[in-house]
């Protein structure tokens, strides 16, 4: 779910603006969500509901910087970078949406929350940060509740052939790419704003769903353009939203607030597909939850250290 850097130094701060700005992308991401279900039971193809998720953002962008100084703040040196971001990201998204489609929401949403467990390894692994005892008894915590969610008992005797252990499949892929586009994003920020990141990635990603769609649209009816325009609006008000919440507030004050999408997914699947969580799930989560928030607690004690050095 993370989808831009960290504000620059020079950004002026406001919590209370970046923590509701970052609920109101989760709202935003959860009735998104509820869309994609919906388009995908009316056989609408996956990348045709990528290409309007990502259509509709460039253009606000575009007019965004049209206002404020002109398309040159979109200047970049790092288009290699970004490209490889583009391909990361599109990948992430597809497995996102494949999950929520295969998935209860509150399921899909849950493993999706493991993105924070998965970014402490792959920052100790890809970029030799150090993880002390009490950030790696966290990481076991939430690895714990993860097994719990995906229920591997029922996995091995029934494999992953069946619908609900593919999505499985798809959804931990899904974290797993988030995980790995946030470490991606990390090194990007040192360079690039938010509005840039984005920008460039709604364009690139636009390229490749631009060639495929010719071959998997299909003709629509008044209904299901109404939930296409409406997907690609929602994800771009949730688009725009992260990128703000980040710009007004530390990453370790706003990431806290995406454990509220575990309770609009099961508002939004109790009221609109008429599922609840899985034993299963409700034993999970809070370990999940409560791993990430000692992790996003544990970065912020971290950061005023660090400032503090600095400030020394």
């Amino acid at each position: 779910m993370t989808a831009a850097a960290s504000p620059s130094s020079a950004a002026p701060q406001h919590y209370l603006g970046g923590i509701a700005l970052r609920l109101l992308a989760m709202a935003s991401l959860s009735f998104m969500f509820v869309l994609v279900k919906y388009i995908a039971a009316d056989g609408i193809h996956i990348v045709e509901s990528l290409f309007w998720r990502q259509a509709m953002v460039l253009p606000l962008l575009v007019l965004w910087a049209l206002t404020h100084g002109g398309l040159g703040m979109f200047r970049t040196r790092r288009i290699g970078v970004h490209a490889r971001r583009a391909a990361m990201g599109l990948t992430g998204m597809a497995l996102n949406f494949g999950g929520m489609i295969y998935l209860p929401m509150a399921e899909a949403t849950t493993i999706n929350l493991s993105v924070p467990i998965i970014c402490v390894f792959l920052a100790a692994a890809l970029l030799g940060e150090r993880v002390g005892p009490a950030r790696w008894s966290a990481v076991f915590v939430g690895f714990v509740g993860v097994l719990i969610v995906l229920n591997p008992t029922s996995l091995l005797t029934q494999g992953f052939a069946g619908e609900h252990g593919l999505g499985t499949l798809i959804a931990l892929g899904g974290a797993v790419m988030t995980a790995l586009i946030t470490i991606q994003v990390r090194d990007l920020g040192r360079t690039e704003s938010a509005l840039t990141i984005v920008f460039w990635f709604s364009l690139i990603s636009l390229i490749p769903l631009g060639i495929a769609l010719p071959f998997v649209i299909t003709p629509h009816g008044a209904a299901e353009w109404g939930l296409l325009a409406g997907l690609g609006l929602l994800g771009a008000v949730a688009q725009l939203s992260l990128t703000g919440a980040l710009r007004l507030a530390p990453v370790s004050v706003v990431t806290p607030m995406d454990y509220s999408s575990l309770l609009w997914s099961i508002a939004c699947g109790w009221w609109f597909f008429g599922t609840l969580p899985a034993d299963t799930t409700w034993a999970g989560a809070p370990l999940i939850v409560a791993s990430g928030l000692f992790i996003a607690w544990r970065e912020h004690r971290r950061h005023i250290e660090r400032v503090k050095e600095v400030a020394a």
